[in-house]
């Protein structure tokens, strides 16, 4: 593929025009394709191209087409052309835009935000449907990416207690589209890229996504190579019916670097590039195929008929020799560890939906009505890494490395199988009360049933089932067309086995609750701009915490409350500036003990949550200019937090500069330089824990020549 995508981006640098070229490379994103016998309306649809920064639409948090003033909830739209202007290649980078929201390392094998204070490595969805495994995400084939704020039980089901991330991947386009992109980045990154979608006749379309990159890093020894590619099918089967169909399979192979130890309550300073432990020990792989398919239909003019299906198999490892233990200031010491994790999940997911537009008690409903069913099976092993005879080895600061002689399952290693089964109804109401109220109600049942096979010599095999309702509800005032206002309450229940695993400490227990009280405000500023608040407090209750009486044991006693506001902005300020941002100030702290267990002490109330900086704050500008050229900037600060539940290391505040410089020529064109920490400012954005904390980048450019042919 990139001999081919080499030569079409040097083809694109011929001087020839054609009559194709009448649109600016800025609008990449054409209108789509809902055929129903005839061409739809243009018009911006929920999980469709978004012009610009500003969306207003979501599918996402009422399942339903509606306007996003009409969404009692915080919602954060990353959309393709911002990605693409910043030059994004991963969640995390998304991330960091999002007031609210950052992300934890993931033991340097996985996606790990952390939403309103919650951290969660389950809680990720494509087009709606569940996408729970361990592994990095790449944005190459997502139309925008969706950042829901506080639970949404009601909509997802388990989990989801500080929010969800929901990628809505690209459809087929109504016109022709052939874009390539090739991207040459510092530490030897080379990445490309191919968008192309053309029509099957008048009743059908396809569109092909793929992506392809190999780069080093600023850390010695690391490596990373991602590949992946997502051809979909869309077609009329007559009258009202539209079915689409589509697979994916991906790969994403790197080092697993877990990052640098602190040392008296600061990271380890001098140790920007130094790897700690063995990179050549420390390869994790993760492979994804999947298959998609949905089908709509419309049963009278005011009923529709859909479901979804997608099917995911994931085989994922991740090895890793890395920091044990904080620096001794003694003797300059710290402590290494190893060990290997590999995951087999098979994910399938069924959604049937109803909805129904009417007029009750002379107030407008839109009615939605759903029955969700899932399995997923999933095969856990994990093996320990022995040096000589030892767990562990001591090194000196200054020299980290050490190697693993051997691997061998310890007592305490995971080898099971986990099978879940899912079956939930839901029930919601959009109702217009009056000209300027409106309200969303909504109920769902989850049934969510676990079984774990236990295959280590004590054959400890457990199961359990959890039956629970969530509910959400939400007014909503709108004093004019370009003002809402909204007071909400949603719910979400956490279960033991909610990322498929069990232990004999809480299998008894029941889920942990997650509810969510919140009062906001969205605003139309302009034909272009959107500026939202919200004012909020999250509680997770019923924590898993110690028991007084018997340290083997947990009992649901804690409580962790997340109170703060977020504001956000997007869109166009003038006809040539767009901006996309948003500030963010949290209090995030531990109200009752959670956690501890036989071997380690309970979190005491009064410690603040991890990765929660108290103000938080970012923003992007893009200027366009005469001539085809455009200028970005942004800044991201980030306020000083704790990398653990110890609170005995604090990562530093920082703020960041970022900036781009475009250059569009053929009309269809674009050249872009990025630069990534701009300043080239030292900084730690998270950590996994006091001794695996994540160094920012040294200045990163990447350039990126984008052809539409």
């Amino acid at each position: 593929m990139s001999h081919t995508l080499l030569l079409s981006l040097l083809t694109c640098l011929s001087p020839q025009e054609s009559p194709a070229q009448a649109t600016p490379a800025a609008e990449t994103a054409l209108p789509e394709v809902k055929v129903k016998g005839k061409k739809a309306k243009e018009k911006e649809r929920a999980d469709g191209p978004v012009k610009g920064y500003r969306a207003r639409r979501s599918a996402t948090v009422t399942k339903t087409d509606t306007p996003l003033r009409d969404v009692p909830q915080s919602v954060q739209v990353m959309p393709e052309a911002l990605v693409k202007d910043q030059g994004m290649k991963s969640l995390a980078e998304v991330i960091r835009y999002v007031p609210g929201a950052s992300m934890n390392p993931g033991e340097g094998g996985r996606d790990q935000p952390v939403l309103r204070g919650i951290s969660t490595t389950s809680d990720f969805f494509v087009d709606g449907l569940r996408d729970d495994a361990l592994y990095f995400r790449d944005p190459y084939n997502a139309e925008r990416i969706e950042i829901l704020k506080g639970p949404s039980g009601m909509t997802f089901g388990r989990g989801g207690g500080g929010g969800v991330v929901n990628r809505v991947t690209k459809r087929p386009l109504e016109q022709p589209l052939a874009l390539a992109e090739l991207t040459l980045g510092s530490w030897e990154g080379k990445r490309g890229t191919v968008d192309y979608s053309d029509r099957l006749g008048a009743q059908a379309g396809f569109r092909v996504n793929a992506v392809a990159e190999d780069a080093k890093g600023f850390r010695d020894g690391f490596k990373l190579r991602r590949s992946g590619i997502n051809p979909v099918l869309e077609f009329a089967l007559g009258g009202d019916t539209l079915a689409q169909v589509g697979v994916e399979h991906f790969e994403d192979r790197r080092t697993t670097d877990r990052g640098i130890p602190a040392l008296n309550g600061r990271p380890l300073e001098g140790a920007t590039a130094t790897f700690f432990g063995d990179p050549a020990q420390s390869p994790s792989a993760a492979v994804v195929d999947a298959l998609t398919a949905r089908v709509e239909t419309g049963l009278a003019s005011n009923i529709l008929l859909r479901n979804a299906f997608r099917a995911t198999r994931y085989d994922t490892l991740r090895t890793n020799v890395q920091p044990n233990s904080v620096v001794n200031p003694a003797t300059q010491q710290l402590r290494i560890s190893a060990y290997s994790q590999a995951n087999q999940r098979v994910n399938l997911f069924n959604q049937t939906e109803l909805e129904v537009r009417g007029q009750v008690g002379g107030m407008d409903h839109l009615l939605l009505a759903g029955l969700e069913v899932g399995h997923q099976d999933s095969d856990n092993t994990r093996l320990t890494g022995y040096f000589g005879t030892s767990t562990t080895t001591m090194v000196d600061a200054a020299s980290p490395a050490a190697s693993v002689t051997r691997w061998a399952a310890a007592t305490s290693d995971t080898n099971n199988d986990v099978v879940a089964n899912i079956a939930a109804l839901y029930l919601q109401d959009q109702i217009t009360l009056a000209p300027r109220w409106k309200a969303v109600l909504g109920l769902r049942y989850d049934r969510f049933s676990v079984s774990l096979n236990d295959r280590n010599a004590a054959n400890l095999d457990l199961a359990r089932t959890d039956k629970a309702f969530s509910p959400r509800a939400g007014l909503i005032y709108q004093p004019s067309a370009s003002a809402s206002y909204y007071a909400s309450y949603s719910y979400a229940f956490l279960p033991s086995s909610e990322t498929l695993s069990l232990s004999a400490s809480n299998a008894d227990l029941k889920p942990e609750k997650a509810t969510n009280w919140e009062l906001g405000g969205k605003w139309d500023l302009g034909a272009g701009f959107s500026l939202t608040a919200a004012l909020f407090r999250l509680d997770r209750a019923d924590v898993k915490s110690k028991d007084p009486n018997d340290p083997t044991k947990l009992v649901l006693s804690g409580l962790q409350r997340t109170e703060g506001i977020e504001i956000g902005f997007q869109g166009q300020v003038t006809e040539h500036w767009q901006v996309y941002g948003g500030f963010a100030r949290l209090d995030a702290s531990v109200v009752k003990a959670t956690g501890g267990s036989a071997t380690a002490a309970p979190v005491p109330a009064g410690t603040q949550v991890p990765l929660v900086p108290r103000n938080a704050a970012t923003w992007w500008n893009k200027v366009e200019l005469a001539g085809g050229w455009a200028l970005g900037l942004g800044l991201v600060h980030q306020a000083e937090t704790y990398a653990s539940t110890t609170n005995a290391v604090t990562l530093p505040a920082f703020t960041r500069a970022d900036a781009a410089v475009y250059y569009t020529f053929g009309r269809q064109n674009r050249l872009s330089l990025n630069v990534e920490n701009l300043f080239d400012r030292r900084y730690y954005p998270t950590a996994g824990n006091d001794f695996n904390i994540t160094v920012g980048s040294p200045r990163r450019a990447q350039l990126t020549l984008a052809c539409r042919f």
